[in-house]
C-alpha cells in the first residue's frame, strides 16, 4: 500500500491571547481591575507567549478598558510574556508606552462604513493618521504592527474586494510596518476565501508577516485556521473561552477559543508551547470569574485525551 500523502503544515505556531482586550471590551458588566490582572497572570502560567492585554482608547469609547494603565503596570514582572496593546491615535500610543507596552497594534478597518462607525473617518484618513504613532514608536524603541478589521466581510458593505486589502497592505509597507493582522471580525470568511486571499497577499508582499484574527460567529474559525496554515501562516490570535466581539460590528461574536485552537493544533502535531492541561484549568477558572463563556468546545466536551484515559473503559477492555 502506498503511503498516504500528508497535508504540509507548519511545525510550530505562535498564539496571541486577546481576551484581555477583545474579550473584556465586549463584556457589559464591569470586570474589576484586580480580576483582570488575576486572569492575565493565570493565562501567563499556561505557556502562552503573547497577550494583547488591553486597548488605550478613550475611556468613554470603551469604559470596560478604562483601567488600561493600571492593568499593564501591574504585570510588568511577567517577563516571559510579550505584551501588546491596541492604540487608536498618538495620545493612546503615548499612554501605552508610558505604561510599559513594547508593541503597539494599530486600529484600521477594511471598509469606510466600518471605519466611520469605529474611528469616525475614512480608511485612508485613518491610515494616514498612523504616521505620528509610527514616529513616536520608533523614537521610543517600540514595535508597531498593523491590522485590518472586517478584512473578509463587512456587516455594512458585504464582501471586501481583495484589491482593497492589497491597497491597505501596500500603504502599511510604505509606512515601514512589516506585520499585519487580518481580522475576520464578524465571522464572514470561508476557507477557500482565506486560502486565496493569503496566497495573493503573500506573493504580492513577500516581506510582510501576516497573522490571523478569526471570530467563530458561524462556526468556521478552525476551518479557516487550517486554510491559513496551508498558506504557511504561523501567527494566530485567539481568546480564552471564546470571549470577544466588536462593538462596531453588528452580530460579531467571540474569537476562536484559545483552548479549542491549541487543542486542535496539538492533535495535528503542531507545537504551540502551551500546556493544554493548564490551559483547560485556566479556561474553567476564567469562565467562573466571568460568569459565562463565549463558546468553547473543550469546556463542553473535554480534550480527546480524556476520552481514552478513562479507568472504567480500560478495565472493560482488559477483561
Amino acid at each position: 500500500m502506498n503511503r498516504a500523502e500528508e497535508i504540509k503544515l507548519p511545525e510550530k505556531v505562535v498564539i496571541c491571547e486577546v481576551a484581555p482586550r477583545d474579550g473584556f471590551q465586549a463584556e457589559e458588566t464591569w470586570i474589576p481591575t484586580e480580576r483582570k490582572i488575576h486572569i492575565v497572570r493565570e493565562l501567563a502560567n499556561t505557556g502562552i507567549q503573547s497577550i494583547e492585554i488591553t486597548s488605550f482608547v478613550h475611556p468613554k469609547a470603551i469604559p470596560q478598558l478604562k483601567d488600561a494603565e493600571q492593568v499593564v503596570k501591574s504585570v510588568q514582572d511577567l517577563t516571559n510574556i510579550k505584551f501588546r496593546a491596541l492604540v487608536p491615535n498618538v495620545k493612546g500610543a503615548q499612554r501605552a508606552i508610558d505604561a510599559g507596552i513594547t508593541k503597539l497594534k494599530l486600529m484600521l478597518s477594511a471598509t469606510d462604513s466600518h471605519s466611520l462607525s469605529n474611528a469616525n473617518c475614512s480608511v485612508e484618513e485613518a491610515q494616514l493618521g498612523f504616521a505620528p504613532i509610527i514616529e513616536l514608536a520608533a523614537k521610543s524603541g517600540v514595535k508597531v504592527g498593523g491590522s485590518i478589521s472586517v478584512a473578509f466581510g463587512c456587516p455594512y458593505e458585504g464582501k471586501v474586494p481583495l484589491e482593497r486589502i492589497a491597497t491597505i497592505v501596500e500603504r502599511y509597507t510604505e509606512m515601514g510596518v512589516n506585520e499585519v493582522s487580518l481580522a475576520d471580525t464578524t465571522g464572514m470568511a470561508n476557507p477557500k476565501q482565506i486560502y486565496t486571499t493569503l496566497g495573493v497577499l503573500k506573493r504580492s508582499f513577500p516581506q510582510m508577516t501576516f497573522s490571523m484574527h478569526l471570530h467563530n460567529t458561524r462556526g468556521l474559525a478552525f476551518s479557516n485556521v487550517l486554510a491559513a496554515l496551508q498558506q504557511g501562516i504561523i501567527h494566530f490570535d485567539s481568546s480564552i473561552i471564546g470571549l470577544g466581539g466588536c462593538p462596531y460590528a453588528p452580530g460579531a461574536s467571540g474569537n476562536i477559543a484559545t483552548e479549542d485552537l491549541a487543542h486542535g493544533l496539538a492533535e495535528m502535531g503542531i507545537e504551540t508551547g502551551i500546556n493544554l492541561d493548564k490551559l483547560t484549568v485556566a479556561a474553567r477558572n476564567i469562565r467562573e470569574l466571568i460568569g459565562h463563556d463565549g463558546g468553547s468546545y473543550i469546556l463542553q466536551a473535554g480534550p480527546f485525551s480524556q476520552l481514552h484515559d478513562k479507568p472504567h473503559v480500560q478495565e472493560k477492555l482488559e477483561k
